[in-house]
């Protein structure tokens, strides 16, 4: 539902403005996610702390997806403006701070630094188009979005491997500085106030307990299987946590008089839908997509310039469906038809790459399934996002927004856990025990680099790539399969027409 107290509109230069700021700040979250993981080992050679490699990536995801919910709520209850500034600044004082790091310590913290603030880059940017633009025409904006998020996930590594290599590791942080003062300028000058501050009780408990909740899961789904064995009592100790600070967090916000995650928000048939399809499809898309950039080099031999560029079919089809997916919503006022056949299409792709990636290498087939497969997901997440802003009220457009993309980075989390878990257990059953034990170095076969595997004997060499490709298409498979499950799901959701005219968009 909507209300009827809407804001007055906005002129188009306002909305040009605001969407160019928009753009910038979500770029810069977007790119940060993936722009430092080229630049690794470089970062180690300077710093060294090789141990505590993997945090340098899971401090800035615990931070972003823990805070991603509180900026909705904080946003809805204060406004859009000031919390864009927060977090636009936060996020530039942790890039500084991340540029002058001087120990692998500094550099995790200001990454958690930083996650702080790109939380709110991702939910506001998507928030902010639920205050600018009529639920008919927000479809065509969240689609331009969604290619922002797939133009960073191949720009962010190449760009990261440029400016590492032509400057230093530093400047892919330093680079954000700019980039975020424009975003600041642009969203100063152009968005205005459209939420008018109210005075609220802040529900200090609840937002203790989702933090500590999110940061517990998220630790689970980033050790298991790799720092720690599932059955760990590290693993187990957490899990076991995080169902109890789950369970206290529902008792609170059952009691709160202004949760944080409001429980009317899960008696909303089209939210709990769209929140669970949006958590499976990114639990599909990460989970199989995080090993492709392997595949390519240990499985079909290309570079690791090439296979970044071997991703490209992924992400031009979800450019192009996101884009023409939202206008296809804009000017049908639909938008189920469109989740179904894009879930549809992703299970089909994901079937194609995982009979390529078992029973033999058809360059040409699997790149047309990766294209296939991005034009599948690019008609899915968007038009749910607008789906759930079409059917709750304009007071918690902030917080139903800031909650799905919470369920999204769940899910895409749960799905690399998961695929790395599959990938190690078939590659432990395909290959010898001595293979697979690490050795007096501490490390074994499987944990060497590209050059090191392809550098073995070559009955080691075949047999261990052969053990990869079964593995890696097994989470192919896996990915499929979640993606079905997404489509049955996705068959109960319940249309509502949209609201406002594309007549419309573009005026005042």
């Amino acid at each position: 539902m909507t209300d009827a107290k809407a804001p007055p509109p906005v002129s188009a230069r306002q909305r040009r403005i605001v969407f160019a700021g928009l753009m910038l700040a979500l770029t810069l979250a977007s790119l940060d996610q993936n722009i430092v993981g080229t630049a690794l080992p470089r970062i180690v050679g300077d710093l060294g702390g090789l141990a505590h490699l993997s945090w340098v990536v899971t401090a800035f995801l615990l931070t972003s997806t823990a805070t991603t919910p509180l900026y909705g709520k904080l946003s809805d209850m204060w406004g859009r403006k000031p919390l864009f500034f927060a977090a636009i600044i936060l996020f530039l004082i942790g890039s500084a701070l991340c540029g002058m790091a001087q120990s692998m310590t500094q550099l995790i913290l200001f990454r958690g630094l930083q996650g702080l603030g790109a939380g709110g880059l991702f939910t506001l940017s998507q928030t902010t188009v639920a205050d600018l633009v009529a639920p008919r025409d927000r479809g065509r904006y969240q689609g331009l979005f969604a290619g922002v998020f797939a133009i960073a996930s191949v720009a962010g590594p190449l760009l990261g491997g440029f400016i590492t290599d032509a400057l230093s590791w530093r400047w892919i942080f330093y680079v954000n500085l700019p980039v975020g003062a424009a975003a600041l300028v642009l969203i100063a000058v152009g968005l205005q106030q459209r939420v008018a501050p109210v005075r609220h009780r802040i529900d200090y408990a609840g937002a203790v307990l989702l933090t500590a909740a999110t940061s517990t899961t998220l630790l689970v789904l980033s050790w298991g299987g790799t720092v720690y064995p599932w059955s760990s009592p590290i693993i187990t100790g957490l899990g076991f946590g995080a169902l109890m600070l789950f369970a206290l967090l529902v008792q609170c916000e059952r009691r709160a008089v202004e949760p944080m995650l409001p429980p009317y928000l899960f008696t909303n048939r089209i939210f709990v839908i769209a929140a669970i399809v949006t958590s499976l499809t990114a639990m599909a898309l990460i989970g199989a997509n995080v090993f492709l950039p392997l595949f390519f080099q240990l499985v079909e031999g290309a570079s690791p310039s090439i296979a970044g560029l071997m991703v490209a079919p992924l992400m031009g089809g979800l450019i192009t469906s996101s884009m023409i997916g939202g206008r296809l919503v804009s000017a049908t006022g639909r938008y189920k038809i469109f989740a179904v056949w894009g879930l549809a299409t992703a299970s089909i792709a994901y079937g194609v790459m995982a009979f390529v990636a078992r029973y033999g290498s058809n360059t040409i087939l699997i790149e047309a399934a990766l294209a296939l497969l991005g034009i599948g997901i690019g008609l899915v997440m968007p038009n749910l996002t607008t789906a759930i802003q079409n059917a709750v009220a304009r007071a918690h457009l902030g917080v139903a927004t800031s909650t799905n993309g919470f369920f999204r980075s769940l899910g895409g989390s749960f799905g690399v856990g998961v695929s790395g878990a599959l990938m190690t257990g078939q590659l432990h059953r395909l290959l010898p025990p001595a293979w697979t034990t690490k050795g007096p170095d501490g490390r074994s076969l499987l944990e060497g680099s590209v050059d090191q595997i392809a550098s073995l004997p070559t009955d080691q060499h075949l047999a261990i790539v052969e053990a990869y490709r079964y593995a890696i298409g097994s989470t192919f498979l896996a990915g499929g399969a979640v993606a079905s499950v997404a489509f049955l799901v996705v068959l109960f959701l319940p249309e509502r027409p949209l609201e406002g005219a594309t007549k419309g968009v573009g005026k005042g």
